[in-house]
């Protein structure tokens, strides 16, 4: 009797102890605000944050509470806000408000995730204003002056931010971008770009396979020139040192689209991209940088990766001539500290 008593005792202390384990941990969880209910990455980045039977559950932080917004002149915007906002309302218990403002009180960190770009700059000066940290999904805004706005509002406001595709972190672009050692000789990368209107064609969708390429080739890329066909863009890029990084942008490709491919050339070979991913590595990424306030990608890279598609779509106004990053960012407003180091290309 004794024995069974004292056997009882002990599974209620170990339940007691799982039970507070659980507490503390999800007492610890960092609360999480988005803004914008208008894409799939709403719906599984709540997914993976607030779900721990998830099987690509990500600990540490969790969505409660959301402003919905929406662009109802971009059907992509207009037609999905009220069924993802219903969906955190309903499945996650999300707490919905009326206002951009609200959320912010009521979190300790943002994700603007509305799908439209243009609303981007307005939202992160108003997110920035709180003192929250925040990330910010693609595209970052529909011009590269936005852009450039928007990390000199952070940093006036000395609030930490960045901006990243789920690309970057796909298992098979690290596993191509750590191949070797030794920088890439030069990288080929190709995705779908879909055109939507209100934003350069390649902002909006052809982000993926251009951050996919600048994980590969890193930074200081000086120049572009852009070939443009009936469906298909050819954006070759001449990096520091003369090594080239050629993007081919699928405009036919629906956005759904996984037909990504990433391939390296370095001293030693060839080296093909062979998986993709989903957006558990990106979501790690984002709580890490909530927890430790230190972006994984600098607004240097990021905003060399929006010139490389601007000067991609200034060459084509300008029938394929090339143009050079650093002019397009300094037009943009960005400081020195953010332009590509200055170096003439090789000989071509």
């Amino acid at each position: 009797m004794i024995v069974r008593r004292l056997s009882s005792i002990a599974v209620l202390r170990t339940v007691a102890c799982a039970f507070s384990l659980s507490c503390t941990a999800m007492a610890d969880s960092l609360r999480v605000g988005l803004i914008g209910l208008d894409s799939s990455h709403c719906e599984q980045f709540t997914l993976r944050l607030n779900d721990p039977a998830n099987p690509n559950h990500v600990p540490g932080a969790r969505v409660v509470a959301a402003f919905p917004g929406g662009s109802p002149d971009l059907p992509e915007s207009a037609q999905r806000v009220a069924g993802y906002t219903a969906l955190l309302r309903d499945t996650f218990g999300v707490r919905i408000y009326d206002s951009l403002e609200e959320v912010c009180a009521e979190v300790d960190a943002v994700m603007i995730l509305s799908v439209d770009g243009r609303p981007h700059l307005e939202q992160a000066r108003r997110v920035a204003a709180s003192g929250k940290p925040f990330f910010l999904d693609k595209p970052v805004a529909a011009s590269l002056a936005d852009a450039v706005a928007v990390y000199r509002a952070a940093e006036a406001a000395g609030v930490p931010m960045f901006s990243a595709s789920a690309v970057r972190w796909y298992p098979g672009v690290v596993e191509v971008a750590t191949a070797e050692s030794t920088p890439a000789q030069g990288a080929l990368s190709y995705g779908p770009a879909p055109i939507l209107p209100h934003h350069p064609d390649l902002f909006f969708y052809g982000i993926h396979a251009t951050e996919a390429l600048f994980t590969v080739m890193g930074g200081d890329c000086l120049e572009v020139r852009r070939t443009r066909g009936n469906d298909v863009s050819a954006v070759t890029g001449v990096w520091r040192g003369g090594r080239l990084g050629t993007l081919h942008a699928l405009h036919r490709l629906p956005m759904d689209s996984t037909q990504y491919k990433l391939v390296r050339f370095g001293e030693k070979g060839v080296v093909e991209q062979k998986s993709l991913g989903d957006y558990t590595p990106l979501l790690r990424e984002i709580v890490r940088f909530f927890q430790t306030r230190q972006a994984p990608v600098s607004a240097r890279e990021t905003l060399q990766i929006y010139a490389f598609m601007e000067a991609a779509q200034e060459s084509q106004r300008q029938g394929g001539e090339s143009v050079r990053l650093r002019e397009i960012l300094l037009r943009a407003g960005a400081p020195e500290a953010w332009l590509p180091q200055e170096q003439e290309a090789a000989q071509r």
